[in-house]
């Protein structure tokens, strides 16, 4: 994947704006932030544009979110970023756009959680109001929410390539916690709804705990275990246990192991991608490599 450049400007977005939904072109519009595969402009106080500028696959993941987050919404506990306009491809921009509510607070990759307790406690909460049966039109994940044995050759070359760069401290401490996750049965049940990517820089926070969810461009149905991964990738040393202790249904043996794979998963990617970044090569992340980190550690610990 390559991010290129767009041309995307304040100016170009009012004159979307104009275009298709003048009733809010007047609002002020600023950057708020280049992500993966979207940036993302506040339009006044109360909302966002998101516009994509990387793969051709983010066309489909706002559509997906225009069409299935507005139905979610209303039974999450925490904020989101709810759609609330879609803007088409035109000759002024060749692809879709999405105007959504704005969520404040900071990504928890440059503001960790500092309240263990009380975070463990809000993101099971969520966590439990999401994962809910998902009706069989529900999108599948592109990568997310199935068997980890479909990821056992990127896992091994990806820890591979952490190994060679001397970004993992305790190796085999961690290649223990993926092949015990492998070994682990897989789900049986329906699939129930999952964000698909709760990665530190889709979590926002605010003092000390949290404060909002971002991104569901993979939202889908599959295996809750994906977005439990979450408890060692953005919660303190210790909140693990507290968090488990909340969610409901109670996570099994089985599925807590898969979890912690999917931890190693994520991990691995926020390793390689902070690396990246620590070196300058595009596409990288430096803020990370430190959540990654910690949640290695924290997997081997426990």
């Amino acid at each position: 994947m390559t991010h290129t450049e767009t041309g995307i400007t304040a100016e170009l977005i009012r004159d979307l704006l104009r275009d298709q939904h003048p009733d809010l072109a007047d609002h002020p519009v600023k950057l708020g932030a280049r992500g993966w595969d979207n940036q993302l402009w506040r339009l006044g106080d109360e909302l966002a544009v998101r516009l994509p500028w990387a793969t051709e696959a983010a066309d489909a993941l706002l559509r997906k979110e225009h069409t299935w987050v507005p139905v979610l919404a209303p039974r999450l506990p925490l904020p989101i970023p709810v759609p609330q306009r879609l803007g088409e491809p035109s000759e002024r921009f060749p692809r879709p756009w999405i105007v959504t509510t704005w969520v404040p607070g900071e990504p928890a990759d440059r503001e960790p959680v500092t309240r263990g307790t009380e975070a463990a406690e809000a993101l099971a909460a969520f966590l439990t109001a999401l994962h809910r049966p998902a009706p069989a039109e529900a999108p599948a994940g592109r990568d997310r929410g199935g068997p980890l044995a479909w990821y056992a050759d990127w896992c091994g070359r990806q820890l591979a390539s952490a190994v060679e760069r001397g970004l993992i401290q305790d190796p085999e401490g961690v290649r223990a916690v993926w092949e015990d996750a492998l070994a682990a049965p897989d789900r049986e049940g329906p699939a129930v709804w999952l964000h698909g990517d709760l990665h530190p820089a889709n979590v926002l926070t605010g003092d000390g705990t949290l404060r909002g969810v971002i991104d569901f461009g993979d939202l889908c149905a599959g295996d809750p275990a994906c977005d439990l991964a979450a408890a060692w990738s953005l919660l303190p040393d210790g909140a693990a246990d507290r968090f488990f202790e909340v969610y409901e249904p109670a996570a099994d043996d089985a599925t807590a192991r898969r979890a912690r794979g999917w931890a190693v998963l994520r991990a691995l990617g926020g390793l390689l991608i902070g690396d990246a970044g620590d070196h300058g090569r595009p596409g990288g992340k430096s803020t990370w490599g430190p959540p990654a980190r910690a949640t290695l550690r924290r997997l081997v610990a426990a």
